[in-house]
Parts: C-alpha cells; sequence; structure tokens
C-alpha cells in the first residue's frame, strides 16, 4: 500500500480525470489526504487532462472509462506516449473484458470499478505504483480467454509471431543461408547468444533442428533458397 511506499521514496503524484466533477473532486480531495500521495488533481474533460499532462509530470492517472470508448482510450495513449509515462488506472461504472483488454492494448495497467470503495481504489493504486497491474478477479478468466483468442488469430496469419523479435531476426538470417558467426556479425550478437535464441525458438516452434526451423520458417514466410543451395540441388 501506499503507505509502505512512503518511507524511502518521494510521494506519489496523481491526476484524476473524470467528467463528473463532483466525483473526480471527491476522489482527488481523499487521495490528497492519503498517506503516500504527494498531490492529487481533478479535470474534468480531456483537453484540460492533455494539457496538464503537458505541463506537469504525474505518477499515476485515473482515466475515467465511462467516456466514450475512443476518448478513453485516446487518453491512455496519449499519457503512455509521453518520455516519463504515468501508470494509468481505468476507473469506470462497469468491468467487461473486451473493454478492459482494449484499455490495457492502449496502455493501461489497471481497471477499477467506481462502486469500490476508497480504500480498494488506494490498495489499487499502491500495487500500481510498484509495477504491478491489477484487473477485477470476476473479469480476469474471461480476459485471458480473449488474448489466448487474439494469440491464435495472429500465429494463424503468422506463425512466427510466438517468437521475440530478436529470436525472429535470428531465424530470418539464418533462413535466408547466413551461419551463425554471420548472424552473430550482422546483428552485433555473439556466437553463443545466436546459439541461445536457435534453442530458444527451436523449442518454441515445436522442431528439432535448424534445418526443420529453417523449412518451416521458409514455407511460412516464402522466403527464397539461398542460391549456394539451389546450386547444391
Amino acid at each position: 500500500m501506499l503507505r509502505q511506499r512512503q518511507s524511502g521514496t518521494a510521494p506519489i503524484d496523481v491526476l484524476v480525470i473524470d467528467r463528473q466533477r463532483t466525483f473526480a473532486e471527491a476522489v482527488a480531495a481523499w487521495l490528497e489526504a492519503a498517506a503516500g500521495v504527494g498531490s492529487a488533481t481533478a479535470v474534468y474533460s480531456a483537453q484540460s487532462a492533455q494539457c496538464m499532462l503537458a505541463r506537469s509530470h504525474v505518477d499515476i492517472v485515473l482515466v475515467d472509462g465511462d467516456l466514450p470508448d475512443s476518448v478513453t482510450l485516446t487518453l491512455c495513449a496519449e499519457a503512455t506516449g509521453r518520455d516519463h509515462p504515468p501508470r494509468i488506472i481505468v476507473l469506470s461504472a462497469s468491468a467487461e473484458a473486451g473493454r478492459i483488454l482494449a484499455a490495457v492494448r492502449a496502455g493501461a495497467v489497471a481497471w477499477v470499478r467506481k462502486d469500490e470503495s476508497a480504500e480498494h481504489l488506494l490498495h489499487v493504486i499502491g500495487r500500481v505504483a510498484r509495477g504491478e497491474t491489477w484487473v477485477p478477479p470476476s473479469e480476469l478468466g474471461q480476459v485471458f480467454r480473449l488474448l489466448l483468442d487474439e494469440l491464435d488469430k495472429v500465429r494463424e496469419e503468422d506463425p512466427l509471431a510466438i517468437l521475440t523479435p530478436r529470436e525472429r531476426d535470428v531465424l530470418l538470417q539464418v533462413a535466408e543461408g547466413a551461419d551463425r558467426k554471420e548472424v552473430a556479425e550482422r546483428l552485433h550478437l555473439s556466437v553463443n547468444t545466436v546459439r541461445t535464441h536457435m534453442q530458444s525458438l527451436m523449442a518454441k516452434l515445436g522442431v528439432h533442428s535448424a534445418l526443420e526451423a529453417v523449412a518451416v520458417t521458409r514455407s511460412w514466410l516464402d522466403v527464397p533458397v539461398p542460391k549456394a543451395e539451389r546450386a547444391k540441388g
């Protein structure tokens, strides 16, 4: 909780964005009186929020989740797109898995219903301030199901989506005919690191050799066979 954060670290600054002025001011006033909070400011429109974020640094932003979805998501994306982004918590009268997932994609790290107690909100703020995330437990299972469904669709369109960007880079270099030393030189890695990436990506793709990994990569991405290999054939 915020009281634990108070020792050894600076109090956090919070911005509350909600079109209901009374609600925003009540939340800000309650938070400002809480231990661990340095300041809590309330604004009542997206434009005011954008101006506040442009000229002031805040650690936590509470965003109104009952605005039109496009406005809420834009606020989340704009806030987290800054050089030193704040952590975003969405406050909403409801908790729907699809909307929670959309907010997370836009940069939010937590979702809290407005009918929860002030103590619960303070607890979530404390967790978020420590770098954690929070989703209502009642919606967590459905959020995971939506994520898994999306991952399955992505894999159907791009089977290599399961790989990290660096693993993908390594595999594409190998599929184009480079050996490990050449891959290491091109990607500015050590040969051992290239080997580690190959072992990891082979496990993810469910293959047992670099040759198999290259074969499936060429078939999925239509990577041309290098001239040297064609000559051997």
